[in-house]
């Protein structure tokens, strides 16, 4: 099987765990926010592993880097804790960061063009970013019409900011991941690497909420 076809399937079944988590909250179950808590800590989980795995010159060399994301990790775990309180506000940013990711991925690939942080990400370019933001808006925009059957304003400009917010994430997460010589943080999703490459999306779009929120 390809690395892309497993990249599919993998993500169809993240996208249906995601379904189970919205109808399990239709019932009162905190699903999401578990769900979420679970997610962040296997973030951490494998951020640690790759640490201890790491040679002692790269620890040395790059320490401030790893520490100020290690501990940004964390920032992550207190906001999901309190935006999980809030379950289709993080469905929302799922389905926009999933869109984000996928428009990004797919029109980045079919378009080509400037890369836009070559030495960071090679494979990144100034027309899948595009794309991602606007599948991203478009997901956010679709969030609102499945569940008010109205367009919400609103979400038209949560989704710009969480589709572009994401994709800095990922770059985030590229740029540690180059410090540490390695292609994925994880392998416990086939085609996606680990959780850290696949919600790296949330890096900075959990805290902004967060913030947001208080």
């Amino acid at each position: 099987m390809s690395n892309t076809s497993k990249r599919i399937i993998v993500g169809g079944i993240l996208g249906l765990i995601a379904v189970i988590a919205g109808v399990a909250e239709y019932f009162g179950l905190p699903a999401v926010k578990c769900l979420g808590i679970v997610v962040v800590l296997t973030m951490i989980l494998e951020m640690i592993m790759c640490l201890t795995h790491a040679k002692k010159d790269v620890l040395k060399q790059n320490w401030l880097a790893f520490g100020a994301f290690m501990l940004w990790l964390f920032v992550m775990l207190a906001a999901i804790n309190h935006v999980g309180t809030h379950p289709w506000i993080v469905l929302l940013l799922l389905l926009t960061i999933m869109c984000a990711d996928i428009g990004a991925w797919f029109f980045g690939r079919w378009l080509g063009g400037d890369k836009m942080w070559e030495r960071i990400s090679e494979h990144k370019t100034w027309s899948g970013q595009i794309a991602g933001i606007i599948c991203g808006t478009f997901g956010a925009i679709l969030y609102g019409l499945l569940g008010s059957d109205t367009f919400l304003p609103q979400l038209m400009w949560i989704g710009i900011s969480v589709s572009l917010l994401s994709q800095y994430g990922d770059l985030t997460a590229s740029y540690i991941k180059r410090k540490l010589g390695i292609k994925d943080f994880g392998r416990i999703l086939p085609g996606h690497g680990g959780m850290l490459d696949r919600f790296d999306g949330w890096i900075y779009v959990l805290p902004l909420i967060w913030f947001i929120m208080m």
